[in-house]
């Protein structure tokens, strides 16, 4: 970077006699016409006017001095010192194999940018980046900012390793440049020495065959024999609890014996019963549902395809039974009944539904299967 000079003669070279600036002819001429008529002065004494002619040109050269100071000033706050960079390895000898850092500082003002490198050192170079660390802010002072940046790595060949000059990349406004330190970054990495004289290499020995020995296994015979009578001791009881309560094991994952068909029947008519179906108005799924009851019932209790059967078809298996007269009327007329509503959309009175609830749970009460009942014989403990 490149500074305006101070010295106001060096920029007036191509004028400068005798060690000071001189006025040019046209300066002369100007001063000349700027002279009032008293005080023109004759052709013969103008060498006597040279004083004030000096006079103007020491005006001129302060002027000129004051403008370069002023420039230079202003150039200097424009365009501030480059960033430093320095740079060092800790440590500076290590073992091979052994991790180490670079570190990096940067001192730049506010106003610059600075962009750190990136390691990415070729393979036969014996050196493996571990760890970039993030750049860290050590100290900021008004316009003045100190970064770091540290790198971690881990160096795999021995000798004095030359890591080069550490650099930067560096902006301000107008100005592209790299960085690089003043020296070069070295490490020295060292190796183990093997003393071959002092200490002989052997070969593998070979396997030997060593004698058996029943105490290598006498732990593992006796848990095995107490594992075998615990074993024993648990199949024993097993066996003797499920023979004592097998019963009453099974019972309790064997599935409930399904309900005789009149209970079955009994406990779905009350259900039907309690849903008030016809008393909401929906007749149609009241004579349904009773019918379903009765289908069921019959299939169950006698045996034959009710379900699939029509109203006539259900009385004709029903009268190959021996039932009483009075049961298959009222079957019929529930059925009956149950067509109409069905199939002719018809709302029979409230009565007729009360009569058809309860014929059907008479026809399930009359034709269900009679119980034997067993009479058993108390017999008096005899007396002594």
């Amino acid at each position: 970077m490149k500074s305006i000079p101070n010295n106001p003669a060096s920029t007036c070279s191509p004028f400068a006699r005798n060690g000071g600036i001189q006025p040019s002819a046209a300066a002369e001429r100007q001063n000349a016409a700027q002279t009032p008529p008293s005080e023109a002065v004759p052709v013969g004494l103008r060498s006597s006017g040279r004083p004030k002619a000096g006079r103007t040109s020491i005006t001129k050269r302060v002027k000129t001095t004051l403008a370069t100071a002023l420039l230079t000033g202003l150039t200097t706050v424009l365009y501030a010192a480059p960033p430093t960079i320095t740079a060092r390895v800790e440590p500076d000898s290590i073992g091979i194999g052994d991790r180490f850092d670079v570190v990096i500082d940067v001192d730049r003002d506010l106003v610059q940018v600075v962009e750190f490198p990136t390691f990415n050192p070729p393979p036969q170079s014996g050196l493996e980046v571990v760890e970039s660390h993030p750049v860290d802010t050590l100290r900021r002072d008004g316009r003045h900012l100190s970064l770091r940046k540290r790198y971690t790595l881990a160096a795999f060949e021995e000798g004095n390793l030359g890591l080069g000059r550490a650099q930067v990349l560096y902006l301000d406004k107008n100005i592209t440049d790299t960085l690089y330190t003043a020296d070069t970054l070295r490490l020295q990495v060292g190796t183990f020495q093997i003393d071959s004289t002092s200490h002989t290499i052997y070969d593998i020995k070979a396997q030997r065959t060593l004698p058996f020995r029943y105490g290598e296994i006498s732990g593992y015979v006796l848990w095995s024999l107490l594992g075998l009578i615990v074993l024993g001791g648990a199949i024993y009881a097993g066996r003797r609890l499920m023979a004592r309560y097998a019963r009453k094991v099974r019972d309790i994952f064997r599935p409930a014996p399904p309900l005789p068909p009149h209970i079955a029947a009994i406990q779905a008519l009350e259900t039907l019963h309690n849903q008030k179906l016809w008393q909401s108005g929906r007749h149609k799924q009241y004579y349904s549902g009773l019918t379903d009851i009765l289908r069921t019932y019959l299939a169950d209790r006698y045996g034959f395809g009710a379900m699939e059967m029509t109203s006539d078809e259900i009385l004709a298996a029903v009268r190959r039974y021996d039932l009483p007269q009075k049961c298959v009327m009222d079957l019929q007329a529930i059925l009956r009944d149950a067509d109409l509503v069905k199939f002719a959309k018809a709302r029979p009175e409230g009565t007729t539904n009360e009569d058809n609830y309860l014929n059907a749970y008479y026809f399930v009460e009359e034709t269900k299967v009679a119980e034997a009942e067993e009479e058993t014989e108390e017999q008096e403990p005899a007396k002594n």
